[in-house]
């Protein structure tokens, strides 16, 4: 071992330091290790305290804001429909588009068309199966409808056979749940989801372009229903040809509107052509004596004739080879509310003629019957009317009691509710109003007192003419039966058929509705045999049903039948006689004073009377005025002004 190693062994240690720990340290770093543990214990518990404070006792609800910053916005919504429903006036559904499947295929992709053709017959039974394989063999398509609207089973069924160019096309399909009611209405829809008849036709692009907006018709499916169920008995009992009737309100809506024979709605392309027609805005119907309401109308808003006038009706009328006869004569002369009650052509055709044929064809034109009804439907045709030139003698006498003239119905029951209503022409909607939309407006035609004076007057007919089985307790109904000849197919009036119909308006009192009833050529039938005796009028064929009708829709549209003392005062106010009495000081027309001031040459003509040297042109001038008025109507807006009105 080295001298300098064993040195440094041996060196005393100089650098080496000692540490010594002060007094009471134990005792001091113990109480500060105390303090720390019980500070720690003293804030868990605090903490815990507010935690159970804010959660379970007082809990502290987020701010909103908070809330929408970290909540997530779900940006998905059901999809809409390719077309807007079509609803009822309460709303209830009458057309609507469901989700539906369409199947079709990739050409290209179809290995063996003619196994897939088959394999895709089991599932769909309605394909044509040449028309499919056919489809499935052009192979520089990319792309072939199969079919247009699977069933949930069929997609399933479809997708099991696991084919590869085989696809479903997401689609939607037009629904009509009702069926038949309202099928001429609602029309239908091409494959594609275009209207091609009724609204969904009229209102293709409204139903297009606001899918989520529901189109609101002005038809109550209650009535509607009730309508078709009344009007079909009336078809079966008689073995008719066909039907239609109309439910129209005093401002022109249409509350119900049916037309036999009819079709399911969902089956609209398989329809036979004959059911497609509706019957109530199309076709050549001779009106018959429900045309009388616009004779006797036209010559009270002339001013030529009064109610109190009589005109001769003991013999018939012979012009150029043709009689005009009554059904039931009665061989004396009558004043205006017995040629309705008792249906007499030959009383109508002496008004007509004193009116003459300018008058009637201004009246005429002016309610509407000259032009297609402006109603909402593709489908409604023109009336079929003399020319001009051809306005004689004998039209004017023919068209006064609805021969020799056709129309199709609408036209004839919109002009009637303006002869009940107060005077009042208004354009026939299928629309419901819209929320807080103004009154309709419609055309002041008539005097408010010769619309009274109709009203009494049909309120006759039924109590005491031809329309006594459209009588209905309890309410207050009005009517003229209707009862036409049919022209076949030579030209000439078969003399075996016609058409009968009754026009009805409830309460006469106070007229809410119009109904309106046409059975196409009904038969005696053995069934009906003891009720009609082998009669086929309007007053043993429509006016019943019109009276069914009245009865079950009455209340469900809210209007009360009345009863006792109510009833009775109703009938004593609204009682016309037969033979009015003219006012004191009034020279009524009769016997010796057949003529009235301004009548016009065919009165005279009619009679073989020599016509005045110096006839009366001021007169009938002022009678022209008077028929031609046509004024913008304003519906009265609160009840102060309905009451002064």
């Amino acid at each position: 071992m080295s001298s300098k190693f064993s040195e440094r062994l041996t060196a005393p240690m100089e650098h080496k330091r000692h540490y010594v720990l002060p007094k009471g340290w134990r005792q001091k770093y113990k109480f500060r290790l105390s303090s720390c543990i019980v500070f720690f214990i003293f804030a868990y518990i605090t903490v815990f305290l507010r935690v159970v404070y804010v959660t379970a006792i007082h809990p502290i609800k987020p701010a909103a804001a908070w809330l929408a910053a970290v909540l997530p916005t779900p940006h998905m919504s059901a999809p809409l429909p390719d077309r807007a429903s079509i609803v009822d006036d309460k709303g209830r559904i009458l057309a609507v588009s469901l989700p539906d499947a369409a199947l079709y295929a990739d050409p290209k992709q179809i290995t063996d068309p003619q196994k897939v053709t088959k394999a895709l017959a089991t599932i769909l039974p309605d394909i044509n199966q040449q028309q499919t394989e056919a489809r499935l063999l052009l192979k520089q398509s990319s792309f072939a409808y199969i079919d247009r609207a699977l069933t949930p089973d069929q997609e399933m069924a479809v997708n099991r056979l696991g084919v590869p160019g085989l696809y479903f096309l997401p689609s939607w399909k037009r629904h009509y749940p009702n069926g038949s009611i309202a099928a001429h209405i609602l029309g239908g829809v091409t494959p594609g989801q275009n209207g091609i008849a009724g609204v969904e036709d009229s209102f293709n692009k409204r139903l297009l372009e606001h899918p989520g907006q529901p189109l609101k018709l002005s038809i109550d499916l209650r009535v509607q229903d009730i309508v078709q169920r009344e009007l079909t008995r009336a078809m079966n009992n008689y073995d008719a040809r066909g039907a239609c009737a109309i439910v129209e309100s005093m401002t022109g809506r249409i509350v119900a509107m049916v037309s036999l024979p009819t079709y399911n709605a969902n089956d609209f392309h398989d329809a036979p052509t004959d059911a497609q027609a509706d019957r109530c805005i199309s076709g050549d119907y001779e009106p018959g004596s429900v045309m009388k309401l616009m004779t006797l109308a036209a010559g009270l808003q002339s001013g030529l004739v009064h109610v109190w006038d009589k005109f001769n009706t003991t013999h018939p009328l012979f012009v150029g080879g043709y009689a005009v006869t009554d059904y039931e004569p009665v061989h004396h002369w009558l004043a205006m509310p017995a040629i309705l009650a008792y249906s007499s052509n030959i009383g109508a055709s002496r008004i007509a003629t004193i009116i003459g044929p300018e008058l009637q064809r201004a009246w005429l034109k002016k309610m509407g019957f000259f032009n297609r009804s402006p109603i909402q439907l593709p489908g409604a045709q023109y009336g079929l009317w003399h020319a001009r030139r051809d306005w004689r003698l004998l039209t004017t006498m023919s068209v006064s009691f609805g021969n020799g003239i056709a129309m199709p119905p609408i036209i004839l029951v919109n002009a009637v509710v303006a002869d009940l209503n107060g005077g009042i022409l208004y354009k026939p909607t299928l629309l419901a109003p819209q929320p807080g939309a103004p009154p309709r407006q419609g055309v002041r035609v008539m005097r408010p007192e010769v619309s009274v004076d109709m009203r009494k007057m049909m309120r006759g007919v039924v109590l005491s003419g031809t329309g006594v089985y459209a009588n209905v307790p309890g309410y207050l109904v009005g009517g003229k039966t209707g009862t036409s000849q049919v022209v076949g197919a030579n030209g000439h009036y078969e003399t075996d058929l016609n058409n009968a119909s009754f026009i009805a308006a409830f309460p006469i009192n106070h007229p809410r509705y119009v109904v309106y009833a046409l059975v196409i050529h009904p038969k005696p039938t053995k069934k009906m045999q003891k009720f009609s005796y082998g009669f086929t009028t309007g007053g043993y064929v429509a006016a019943p049903a019109v009276g069914r009708i009245i009865s079950r829709i009455g209340p469900m549209l809210g209007i009360r039948p009345l009863s006792g003392t109510a009833l009775k005062a109703a009938n004593a106010k609204w009682h016309f006689p037969l033979a009015p009495k003219p006012p004191a000081s009034v020279v009524a027309l009769g016997p010796g004073h057949p003529f009235p001031p301004g009548a016009n040459q065919y009165a005279y003509d009619l009679t073989k009377h020599p016509a005045p040297e110096h006839p009366d042109n001021a007169a009938k001038l002022a009678a022209l005025k008077k028929i031609e008025l046509a004024k913008p109507f304003r519906p009265a807006s609160s009840a102060a002004e309905i009451a002064s009105s």
